[in-house]
C-alpha cells in the first residue's frame, strides 16, 4: 500500500525529547516500513525515517529561533501533500483538523488521528461544519465532547516491542515524567511521594506556556530533600529511569486522551499509579499493569502496594495490547475499509456525500472498538 503520514512540524520524527505526537507517527511509519508498505513521511527535514522523507522545513519549529510563524510551515505542507496526492493510496494526517477544506477537495481517500485533548467549545462548530472528515480517536473517552464527529475507528497507541528493555526490579524510587503543566499535577506528585516517605525523580520538559507555574507552584516544591528534577529526556534515557523506578506516577486532573508515560512504564515492567481521569481507566488494568486512585490519600497508600506488584505481569499487560505492530494493524484495517468506500463510490457513481448517509460512521471497525473497549 502506498501510504503517506503526515506529520506537524513542531518537534522531529521521532522527537529528540518530549513529544507524544511526534513519537507515535515515527513508531507508526517505521513499522509501515518494516511490513513493506511504500510510506512517505511529510515532517521536518530533521526528522530520521525509513521512509521517504518530504522535508517542508529544515528544522523543527519547536526550538528554532528564526521562527516567527509556524502557521506559514504548515500550509507549505499541506502544498506538499496536494501536489503528491496521486502518488498515494491513502493519505493518514495527524495535524488536527488544519487540511479539512483541502481533503474537502481533493478525490483521495484521507483520515486523521486525532491526537489532542477535545473537550474545547472552539471545536464544536469546526467538526460539525465538517462531519465528513473520517477522524480516529486514541481513546473512547478522547470522543466524549465530540459525538458528532465522523469517528471511524478507535486505535490505542503502541511502541516497537524491543523499544525499552524490562526491568524486574525492585526498583527504588517514583517516577514522574513527562511535562509541566497543571494538568499534569507534577506538585501533586511531589506530595504523593514526600507523604509516602519515597524519594521522586521528575524528568519533564518546561514549555514557554507553563514556564509561570513551575516557578510560581513546582519550583518551590524542588527544594525537598526527596526530590530530584532531571529536567526533559530523550528514548534513550527513558529504560533506566522508568524502569529503575518502583512506580511512575500519572496525577493528572485532565482528560488525558491517552497517556503514553503509562504504556512506556509498561513496557519496563514498572507499574502506573494513575488518576482516574479521561483515558486511565482503558489504559491501565487495576491491579495488574498498575493502580487506578481519586484521591491523595488512595495514591499513598498505593505506593506499597505496587512495590510488591507482578513487574513480569506489568510486562505481559503491555505486550498483549500496546505494540506498534498490534497498533499498525488496527490502522491497516481502517486504510482498507476508507480506500474501499472511495473505490466503491467512484465505480456505483454515487457521490461521497450519499455514501455517507448510507453509513453509521460509529459503526465502522465495530468489531474492533467493541474489543478495545472491553
Amino acid at each position: 500500500m502506498r501510504i503517506a503520514q503526515v506529520a506537524s512540524l513542531y518537534e522531529p520524527v521521532p522527537p529528540r525529547g518530549y513529544g507524544g505526537t511526534e513519537r507515535v507517527v515515527s513508531w507508526i511509519t517505521e513499522e509501515l516500513v518494516r511490513e513493506g508498505h511504500q510510506v512517505t513521511l511529510f515532517a521536518s527535514g530533521d526528522s530520521l525515517t525509513r521512509a521517504e522523507l518530504v522535508p517542508v522545513c529544515p528544522v523543527s519549529l519547536r526550538t528554532n529561533p528564526n521562527c516567527h510563524d509556524t502557521l506559514a510551515h504548515h500550509i507549505l505542507l499541506l502544498e506538499q501533500v496536494r501536489k503528491r496526492r496521486d502518488e498515494f493510496d491513502i493519505v493518514h494526517y495527524h495535524i488536527d483538523y488544519l487540511h479539512f477544506p483541502l481533503s474537502r477537495q481533493i478525490d483521495l481517500p484521507q483520515v486523521t488521528t486525532l491526537h489532542g485533548r477535545l473537550d474545547l467549545a472552539d471545536l464544536v462548530p469546526v467538526y460539525r461544519e465538517f462531519a465528513d472528515m473520517p477522524v480516529i480517536s486514541i481513546s473512547h473517552s478522547q470522543r466524549l465532547p465530540l459525538p458528532q464527529a465522523n469517528w471511524v475507528g478507535n486505535v490505542y497507541h503502541g511502541l516497537p516491542e524491543d523499544s525499552l528493555p524490562f526491568h524486574k526490579g525492585p526498583g527504588k524510587y517514583l517516577a514522574f515524567i513527562g511535562r509541566i503543566s497543571p494538568e499534569k499535577r507534577p506538585d501533586r506528585a511531589i506530595e504523593i511521594a514526600t507523604r509516602a516517605g519515597m524519594r521522586l525523580k521528575i524528568a519533564a520538559k518546561i514549555d514557554a506556556v507553563d514556564r509561570g507555574y513551575f516557578e510560581r507552584v513546582v519550583s518551590p516544591l524542588l527544594k525537598r530533600p526527596n526530590i530530584e528534577f532531571i529536567g526533559e529526556i530523550g528514548d534513550e534515557a527513558k529504560a533506566g529511569f522508568l524502569g529503575n523506578a518502583i512506580a511512575s506516577i500519572a496525577p493528572i486532573d485532565w482528560p488525558e486522551p491517552f497517556g503514553l508515560n503509562m504504556i512506556e512504564a509498561m513496557a519496563c515492567g514498572t507499574p502506573t499509579i494513575a488518576f482516574a481521569h479521561g483515558s486511565v481507566p482503558e489504559i491501565i488494568e487495576d491491579g495488574v499493569s498498575g493502580i487506578i486512585v481519586r484521591t491523595v490519600d488512595e495514591a499513598v497508600e498505593a505506593v506499597h502496594q505496587a512495590s510488591v506488584m507482578s513487574r513480569r505481569a506489568v510486562r505481559a499487560s503491555f505486550a498483549s495490547r500496546f505494540t506498534a505492530s498490534r497498533m499498525v494493524s488496527d490502522y491497516l484495517a481502517i486504510y482498507e475499509d476508507l480506500i474501499f468506500q472511495k473505490s466503491s463510490c467512484s465505480m456505483s457513481g454515487i457521490g461521497e456525500d450519499e455514501m455517507q448517509d448510507s453509513l453509521n460512521p460509529v459503526s465502522l471497525n465495530q468489531d474492533s472498538l467493541d474489543k478495545d473497549a472491553a
